[in-house]
Formats: C-alpha cells, structure tokens, sequence
C-alpha cells in the first residue's frame, strides 16, 4: 500500500487535510505523511497521519534522508511545498522515480526561471504578458518596489516613496533589485491557481484577487471568472515543463484592465484552500493523476465570488516535553 509524503509541513494544515480527505474517499488504507525539521512544533504534522523529522534542506544528507523516508513507509507521491527545495528536488527527480516515486513538480528548468525574477519577466514576456519596468539604480521612478532576484514570503521587499528612504544596502546589494509600483489604488492584485497536467497543458485556472495580505500570505480574498481568467485560458494553456500547481501573480488595472505579471511559483500556494474550497480539487486530480494513472479533462465548474475571510486557530498537543 503507498501513501502520499507532503514535505515541509508547517503550518499547512489545509493542504494536509485536503489530501487526507480526497485520498480516504479513494482508498481509506493510504495515508497522508508529512516531514518537517520540528514536526513536534508543526500544526500541520500534528493532523498528518504521520510525521517524520528531517533536516533543512541545505544539508547534504537532505535528499538521502528523505529518499530512506520514503522507501521505508511505502510512499508514491511526494508534494513539495517551499520554494528552496524545488531546485534541489527537481535535480533529484530520476533517483526518486526510479524508486517508483513521483514529486510533483516542474521541470528544473522553468523552476530556475521562476526562481529568478528577472527569468520570470522574460518568460511573463515570452507568454505574451506585460511585466513591471525594470530600473536602473541610478535612473529610477517613485515610488519604486525593492526585491531580490530570488526570494519569498515578502522578505527584503520594500515600497520606496522618498528617495531619502533607500538605503547604502539597497544601492549597493546585487541581490536586491528596483522595479516599477503597482499601486493597489490603480490596480487590483491576483494570486492564480493553475493546475497542469503530466503534459503541461492546463487543466484549470481560479483567479483569486486579493483584499488583504498578512505575512506575504493572503488572508483575505475573493475568486473571480473575470477578464483575468480569461487571460489566463488564453495565454497560459500551454506551459512548456510546468506540472501540478503552479500560482502566478497578477495586477490588473481598474480601469483600462492592462493585465501584469510580477511573480510565478511552481508549488501550492499559501491561499490555495480557497480554491479548493470553490471546487478546484487539486489534491483529487495529483491523485487520479499520479497514483491512478489517469487523464483528466479541462475544470471551468468552481465556485466564483467566493469570500475567505482567514483567521488564526489552535491546534493543541498533549503532554508535550520538548
């Protein structure tokens, strides 16, 4: 009997509950795993039906950990979850499935180019979407955004109004980058949920506009079959080594409807149980997919116009002695 091995857990609750349940409705003897590198302080580890502890993922010993995890408890189907072990995945990929065990994720290639900001305007350019100028350190355009070449979940990124507010590290650091601001008061902003297939062809896409963001993660936002889903049909169909969930960020104007792209990653996003929750079943189709071996057909039927208004909840352990 194989299961499903979700990595990094952390506070993925959702996503880990979504598999549980879309698996148990296929076969109630599979189970849903997860590793994290404190699964003893993870809320999502507590509700898997297994956690394993692992190290972080730039130790050396990281792929072999993970590879005895997954022969030892019979697991087919890996779930990455955090941006820094794509690559490492991704090169990783022959050994796992020789095993017979499949990660669902990307081709490396598009991984580094999605990795890289600057990659991704030049693919957001290749698709035919139009992206935030870049500017030089020396001629620039308040307000600007400050971010680095490769980052997430919001760090190092800042809205620079006055000049007076960039700072000697900015100027100087390699990493960090300027580019144009979208104001919110000009443009409404989009995390999309795409779903591709084994062959890269998409399968479904739920624009998700966002109201309000807290840590760089949605907590409150709203689906909507609007000119960005139809954008989205259109010019993403087809997108070459893309494979499972992919998320990619949007702006669009208000009153023009000027679409930009800003940011593309190859993984779950934080909000996405918003979109399962308007029918986008995701976890379903990775399992029809790649534990069924099966096709699946192009999704339009989810919920639009549905609201999630997140809020913080508990999850308590018992008798803990760390």
């Amino acid at each position: 009997m194989s299961h499903i091995l979700i990595t990094s857990a952390g506070r993925r609750v959702s996503l880990v509950r979504a598999f549980i349940n879309e698996l148990k409705l296929i076969d109630e003897q599979r189970k849903v795993f997860v590793t994290d590198a404190a699964p003893e302080l993870s809320a999502a580890a507590q509700i898997a039906h297994k956690a394993f502890e692992i190290c972080k993922i730039d130790n050396v010993h990281y792929i072999d950990n993970l590879y005895k995890i997954c022969i030892e408890n019979n697991i087919e189907v890996i779930i990455p979850t955090l941006d820094t072990e794509l690559t490492v995945l991704s090169k990783n990929h022959e050994k796992f499935l020789a095993a017979n065990i499949k990660i669902v994720l990307s081709d490396e290639k598009l991984i580094k180019k999605c990795r890289n900001k600057l990659k991704t305007h030049k693919l957001f350019k290749k698709l035919g979407v139009g992206t935030a100028k870049i500017y030089s350190k020396i001629k620039y355009k308040l307000p600007l955004f400050i971010k680095p070449i490769n980052g997430s979940n919001s760090t190092d990124n800042y809205i620079i109004k006055d000049k007076n507010q960039i700072s000697n590290y900015q100027l100087k650091s390699n990493l960090l980058h300027f580019f144009e601001y979208l104001d919110h008061d000009i443009y409404d902003e989009y995390t999309c949920d795409l779903y591709y297939s084994k062959t890269s062809e998409l399968k479904c896409a739920i624009p998700r506009k966002r109201i309000e963001v807290r840590a760089g993660e949605v907590s409150k936002g709203l689906t909507q079959k609007n000119e960005v889903k139809v954008f989205l049909d259109q010019n993403f169909s087809f997108l070459k080594g893309a494979r499972g969930c992919i998320t990619v960020q949007l702006f669009m104007h208000k009153n023009t409807g000027e679409i930009k792209g800003i940011e593309i990653n190859p993984r779950f996003g934080g909000g996405f149980p918003l979109s399962y929750l308007a029918g986008g079943n995701y976890p379903k189709w990775i399992i029809q997919e790649y534990i069924l071996n099966q096709d699946l057909d192009y999704f339009d039927d989810w919920k639009t116009d549905l609201l999630m208004l997140r809020y913080d909840n508990e999850i308590l352990v018992n008798d803990y002695k760390g």
